[in-house]
This record gives structure tokens, C-alpha cells and sequence, in this order.
């Protein structure tokens, strides 16, 4: 018998990696710094203080999110940077439908094997979404949990807190009957529909993520790895231009039902499908597994990732702020009292 006491390590924990990663990491959080951030990372808690922000009546709005089985693509191909921004994405493009400006994120991975570069490639990526949605990373955990993943496992949460002026706070309630809704383009599938897209492309056809697809000029892991699309500063500088009355961020359920949240009571939406310019990708999925139209749509975003619902009469200055942001924009449809719900033709 071994009389040597047992360690954590031996239980599959490893302190001095978590150490390590840390180390690791500090680069990245620093580029995402805001003067708000009252202290690194390592403390109990992450500081950010509001008494320099301009706003008369502050709320603070919040979300979270994880990546979904996005990551096991990533994890098949060993690419692990792109989906920390995703996981910004998911996060601040939600409370950015309410007209919130992120101020801070945190993260969370767990994993079954603590490799310090593996965690470096998730922050990196999640530094590199922080950067682009203006918000600083304040802080985060990471669980090493031998036997609850395997060891090339990990999983991922993110947390955005963002700040809006109570009056300028944006649910949908003041959208009326014949308001434009302005599409802002997807990058592909973004961070929903990995289920139904792997059951289709690497189970039922039998492609391999590192097979060239013609019909996406890559191969099919990098086209599925395409991180999702951060819309807040795009959005942030249309609210100072003109009056946005909904926002949408397209995620599960589509189309269809993300617009339905934000659409008062005895108002619907039609959606014309034949204005949206639909990404390879998902012809590809619609084509191989023979996914109906209607499924499709109620599953992925289908080429649109974020919907602004407007009066006409600011159509042309919303379109020309849109544009000198590089935005392509495509107005997919308009509210109607003549409707129930949100049809898409």
C-alpha cells in the first residue's frame, strides 16, 4: 500500500495551472481596461465604479449567456479563441436591444483538464469581443472538474451588465402600426442552430470539419467557427442620431420569435424573406437535410442578426448613419395592426 497522503492534483486539480493561466490571461483583460475598473484581476470581486458616468437616472441592464455546442466544433478542431468573442456577443447584444451601453463582462470556464493555454485562447477571445463591445472584463472564474468533463471538454458562461438613461430605456412598447424594421446582416450561423447544423453536416452527410466545401469557398469548421457579429457600437451611434422604438436580437427561435417579444399587443409583423440575402451556410444545412423553409427560419437567423424597428420619416437618417459605419442594411419588413404575430412570406 502507498502510505503518501493523496493531493489535489492527484484528484485531477491542478493549483499551480489555475496560477499559470492567470499569469497568462492579465495581458488581455488589460486591453479591455476602462477608467471606470478600480482594480486587476485576482481580488474577490470585480470594481466599477458609475460616479463618473453622465446619467440623471441610471438602470442597469443585464444578461447572460453561454455558446452552446458551438464549442464542440471548436474543440473538434482545436480552435479556441474565436468563440470567447461569441460569448461576448451573445451577452451584450442582448442588453444592447434595450439601448444599454456594456460597461463590464464576466467570464466562466470549466473545463475537465486546466491547460494554461487553453485558457489563454478562451480570454484572448473573450478580450477581443470585450474590445470590440467597448466594455471591460472585470472578471471571471476558472473550474478545473475532472470526471464531470472529459478532458479535452470545456463549456462556457458570460455575464454583461450595460447602463441606460431610464428615459431612453428601449422594451418595444412604443413601436406603432406601420414602422420599418431594418435588418442589420448576420456573419452566418452565429451561436444558435449547432445542433440541428451538425446533425445535418458531420452526422447525416458525413462531412469532416476540416472538409473544403465548395458552396462556402473554406472549410466547413472555419465556416462554422465565424464568430457571431458584436452590433454595439454600430447601434450605440444610431441612438444618437435618430428615435429607435424595438430592437431585436436574433438568436433561437429566429425571425419570427425574437420580434414577437418586443411587439405591443395587437400589433404583428410581416417579414418579407425574399429582401434577405441568405449566407451559403445555410442553404447548405436547408439542402443536405432537407430542412423545410419554416424550420429554418425558426431555428437560425437566416442572414439577419439584429433588427431595428423605426417610424418611416427616419428612415434616410438611420440609413445614411448606418452606412458611414460600413452597415449594410436591408428593410425586411413592417408592423401591422392588420396582423397577429409575425409572418414571414
Amino acid at each position: 500500500m502507498n502510505n503518501e497522503g493523496m493531493s489535489y492534483k492527484d484528484a485531477g486539480v491542478d493549483i499551480d495551472a489555475a496560477n499559470q493561466s492567470i499569469d497568462m490571461i492579465k495581458k488581455w483583460v488589460k486591453m479591455t481596461k476602462r477608467p471606470e475598473v478600480l482594480a486587476d484581476i485576482g481580488s474577490f470581486g470585480g470594481f466599477f465604479a458609475l460616479d463618473n458616468l453622465k446619467y440623471k437616472e441610471p438602470v442597469l441592464v443585464s444578461g447572460t449567456d453561454g455558446v452552446g455546442t458551438k464549442l464542440k466544433v471548436a474543440q473538434m478542431m482545436g480552435i479556441h479563441d474565436s468563440v470567447g468573442i461569441d460569448l461576448v456577443a451573445m451577452c451584450v447584444n442582448d442588453i444592447m436591444a434595450h439601448g444599454a451601453e456594456p460597461l463590464f463582462f464576466l467570464d466562466y470556464i470549466a473545463l475537465g483538464k486546466l491547460e494554461p493555454a487553453l485558457v489563454e485562447a478562451l480570454v484572448k477571445g473573450v478580450s477581443q469581443g470585450c474590445v470590440q463591445a467597448g466594455c471591460a472584463l472585470i472578471g471571471g472564474e476558472t473550474a478545473e472538474m475532472p470526471g464531470f468533463y472529459r478532458e479535452d471538454e470545456y463549456d462556457l458562461a458570460g455575464f454583461a451588465v450595460g447602463i441606460v438613461e431610464r428615459s431612453r430605456l428601449i422594451n418595444g412598447s412604443s413601436i406603432e402600426d406601420g414602422d420599418l424594421l431594418i435588418g442589420l446582416p448576420s456573419s452566418g450561423l452565429h451561436s444558435n442552430g449547432y445542433s440541428l447544423a451538425r446533425k445535418v453536416l458531420l452526422e447525416k452527410v458525413g462531412l469532416k470539419a476540416d472538409s473544403f466545401v465548395p458552396q462556402l469557398g473554406t472549410n466547413l469548421g472555419e465556416a462554422l467557427l465565424t464568430p457571431t457579429r458584436i452590433y454595439v457600437k454600430t447601434v450605440l451611434a444610431l441612438l444618437e442620431e435618430v428615435e429607435v422604438r424595438g430592437m431585436a436580437h436574433i438568436t433561437g427561435g429566429g425571425l419570427g420569435e425574437n420580434l414577437a417579444r418586443i411587439l405591443p399587443a395587437g400589433l404583428g409583423a410581416e417579414i418579407d424573406g425574399s429582401a434577405i440575402e441568405i449566407p451559403a451556410i445555410f442553404n447548405l444545412i436547408a439542402e443536405l437535410g432537407q430542412v423545410p423553409r419554416g424550420e429554418m427560419f425558426r431555428t437560425f437567423n437566416m442572414g439577419i442578426g439584429f433588427v431595428l424597428a423605426l417610424a418611416p420619416h427616419y428612415y434616410d437618417k438611420a440609413l445614411k448613419c448606418l452606412h458611414s459605419k460600413g452597415e449594410k442594411t436591408i428593410v425586411i419588413g413592417r408592423v401591422s395592426r392588420d396582423l397577429e404575430g409575425v409572418i414571414i412570406k
